[in-house]
């Protein structure tokens, strides 16, 4: 994970910004580098939602990249309170997948976590039948 950070908000519920590389079940750009933002009672809530989602090696170590105050503006605006965009590259332009708006700035819009995981919902391979 190349970085990731929270901060705690006023009532008390936390937003969680990682760094992470995108899955390898989806069809566009496999393995480039995401920031996704999750709002959660506390730290281990946030990072379990992501788990159960199919992320598996998802920590938070340290608080080296706290989420911007345009971040959690986000992320609270959102009902299912789970995003993701292209994480900045070196140069502070954003990478996003073809056909995705963009703002002037060539920075990507924000997206809800399922168009990142794909049709099945999950990012892990496919589950088997019971």
């Amino acid at each position: 994970m190349a970085g990731g950070g929270f901060c705690r908000l006023p009532n008390g519920t936390v937003v969680v910004a990682l760094t992470l590389t995108r899955p390898g079940g989806t069809s566009a750009e496999p393995g480039a580098p995401v920031r996704v933002l999750v709002h959660a009672a506390n730290r281990a809530r946030a990072l379990t939602r992501l788990r159960n989602l199919g992320l598996r090696a998802v920590y938070l170590r340290g608080n080296a990249a706290p989420p911007t105050p345009d971040e959690v503006t986000a992320v609270l605006h959102h009902p299912d309170g789970l995003l993701w965009r292209g994480a900045p590259t070196a140069d502070g332009s954003g990478e996003g997948p073809q056909g995705h708006l963009t703002l002037q700035s060539g920075q990507e819009l924000w997206h809800p976590i399922r168009a990142l995981l794909g049709p099945a919902g999950h990012a892990g391979p496919a589950r088997p039948a019971a």
